[in-house]
């Protein structure tokens, strides 16, 4: 899932750590943008920004994630795009890249976690890592991480 359009409205004034967006011009191109569901172009106006996907959908729900709230740095558009262009499967995915998928209850409270090192199938192995993580009853919610930087990758909902 991208993160919602009105999300994104606010982190591009304030991110989830209270700070300004800061727009900056993406020299390189390549940064995961969370607000499309793929890689930057070199010359798009992009903004570095802190994003807390459990906060937002503990508070959705009136659950208390405690300890386990965190935040985490993703790319977005310094301005609306649109979203992502249909369905794109699981962006992001590079064979031997290690991933790290935490699983939470419907307190926003972790039920488990994994380090992942995708595969070179085409859903890098998500699949099974997603079907065991939500043989447990439990689970409600699975978040996936860069495991190099902690960058928010995106979130998957039983």
């Amino acid at each position: 899932m991208p993160i919602a359009p009105a999300v994104l409205a606010a982190l591009r004034g304030t991110d989830d750590a209270g700070r300004p967006a800061v727009p900056f011009t993406d020299g390189e191109g390549g940064a995961p943008l969370r607000c499309c569901l793929r890689r930057g172009r070199p010359g798009e106006s992009l903004a570095l920004v802190s994003y807390a996907p459990l906060r937002r959908w503990a508070a959705e729900r009136g659950a208390e994630p405690g300890a386990y709230d965190e935040q985490g740095p993703v790319y977005i558009h310094a301005a609306e795009c649109g979203g992502p262009a249909g369905d794109q499967g699981y962006p992001f995915l590079r064979p031997g890249a290690v991933r790290v998928l935490r699983r939470y209850d419907a307190r926003g409270r972790i039920a488990g976690g994994r380090l992942l090192e995708l595969t070179d199938a085409p859903d890098g192995g998500l699949d099974a890592a997603l079907d065991e993580a939500f043989e447990d009853p439990a689970v409600v919610l699975a978040h996936l991480r860069f495991a190099e930087f902690g960058c928010f990758q995106y979130e998957i909902r039983r």
